[in-house]
């Protein structure tokens, strides 16, 4: 039988989209639109989170 892993839980902060771009409301000068990428602060760009238990395992 093999392990059971735990499947990671989508980020309540992100929901799941940890990346996004924002435009800046400039053009490139072959006219695309410029766009900052932001990173969602509480998962660092994964998309999911950790469970309190895991965290508690960890530090042990």
């Amino acid at each position: 039988m093999m392990p059971q892993t735990p499947t990671p839980r989508v980020c309540s902060h992100c929901d799941g989209f940890p990346v996004v771009h924002i435009t800046t409301g400039s053009l490139t000068p072959d006219g695309q639109r410029r766009t900052l990428p932001a990173t969602c602060p509480v998962c660092q760009g994964t998309g999911t989170r950790t469970t309190a238990a895991a965290l508690v395992r960890a530090g042990k």
